[in-house]
């Protein structure tokens, strides 16, 4: 039995040469299923919980054809690739609504450090004490998916020396976030928060992952991953998701993976340690992405992303082919091989080409590879 999956996706608006144009007030009248973020030059959609593969690729390609149909209607606008202001202006900040007293909050606080797009992925689990164990495992394990997924190297036509800008800029909120021991910690720990004012609201939890549900915190059935830039090839995406769900079905069967358990690093403060290793990997992956020396959360030794990704993959495999979704998995090695969207742009950069440049091909390429999925999949799917 598969989990459920769905996706929250930001994405950019704009011109086809890269200008990044708000236009969600726009879109969110007259699109169903779009809602505005609080600066108006990006826009997210959602996808509904599904289990199949096939008909989640479909659910994240028909919403991004609806987007460029209508933002053709506009003008000559369209999607653009990266989690940030690849050719800016992040000097400025554009109100998406202007009477939302928690955008004036947000606005006031963070600028246009939260002007990014990225995944959140939401995985289905029913048991809740399952769902924090869960939690534990993939927060620590959550920066070898940023190291996947990263494609933010520009900002304002620059760049910036990281991979994920985005992650290097966006506010960790609150500060710190304790690995939950159950789901009576998480709910008053939450309260406190609300208490302190370190978060404004229940939704108000910025880190890399965070337990999730509609009456938060005492109601919840899923488990949200933040730390994803962009993945805007939907092959890629469902690839760094097949990771995922295999992973905690893993410690959905194994209880003994839960890193409270089996780390073996300062017992005296186990837990501490593990957040600083984790706060460490996080900054380290966000600057060099699957090139990164990280710490394992197992017993504090250290190897490269990109060969703990090899051994995870490999680990996982078997049960992915168990479940019938191993063909969702595999391209994962292709990631590891040609490199993230961020690497590939940076290759290109020192090949010569501009920003600009560099941003305007991906438009395109990215345009393409929906059209050619979208033909060839999205109608098998309906006919099965």
């Amino acid at each position: 039995m598969l989990l459920s999956k769905g996706f929250e996706v930001e994405v950019y608006t704009g011109t086809k040469k890269g200008e990044v144009i708000g236009l969600s007030s726009e879109i969110v009248k007259n699109l169903h299923g779009f809602v505005r973020e609080p600066d108006s030059r990006n826009v997210e959609y959602t996808t509904a919980p599904l289990c199949n593969y096939d008909r989640l690729l479909c659910a994240l390609l028909r919403p991004r054809r609806d987007l460029r149909q209508y933002l053709q209607s506009l003008g000559d606008y369209t999607i653009i690739p990266g989690s940030t202001l690849s050719l800016g202006d992040s000097s400025k900040f554009f109100r998406s609504d202007p009477d939302n007293h928690y955008h004036d909050y947000i606005e006031q606080t963070y600028h246009t450090k939260i002007v990014t797009a990225s995944i959140h992925i939401n995985i289905g689990i029913e048991d809740t004490e399952k769902l924090i164990q869960a939690y534990r495992l993939i927060r620590v394990e959550a920066p070898l998916l940023l190291a996947l997924s990263a494609s933010s190297p520009f900002l304002d036509n620059q760049v910036t020396g990281n991979h994920s800008t985005r992650w290097r800029l966006f506010p960790q909120t609150p500060q710190d976030v304790p690995l939950f021991h159950n789901h009576n910690h998480y709910i008053e720990w939450t309260k406190q928060q609300l208490i302190l004012g370190t978060m404004q609201n229940v939704r108000h939890l910025w880190c890399s992952v965070r337990p999730n549900g509609d009456n938060r915190p005492y109601s919840l059935n899923r488990l949200e991953l933040r730390i994803c830039d962009l993945v805007l090839n939907p092959i890629h995406l469902l690839a760094i998701t097949a990771i995922l769900e295999a992973r905690i079905a893993q410690i959905l069967n194994d209880d003994t993976l839960d890193p409270l358990q089996q780390s073996t690093i300062d017992r005296a403060d186990l837990e501490g340690e593990l957040l600083r290793i984790t706060k460490y990997n996080e900054q380290a992956v966000s600057e060099n992405s699957l090139d990164a020396l990280l710490y394992r959360w197992q017993d504090g030794s250290q190897i490269i992303a990109k060969d703990w990704l090899e051994e995870l993959i490999s680990e996982l495999y078997p049960m992915a082919k168990a479940k019938g979704f191993a063909c969702f998995l595999t391209p994962a090695y292709k990631i590891l091989e040609h490199g993230n969207q961020a690497q590939q742009w940076l290759q290109q950069y020192k090949q010569g080409l501009s920003i600009e440049e560099i941003i305007q091909s991906s438009i395109e390429s990215v345009n393409q590879e929906e059209k050619d999925l979208e033909d060839k999949l999205c109608e098998q799917v309906l006919i099965a």
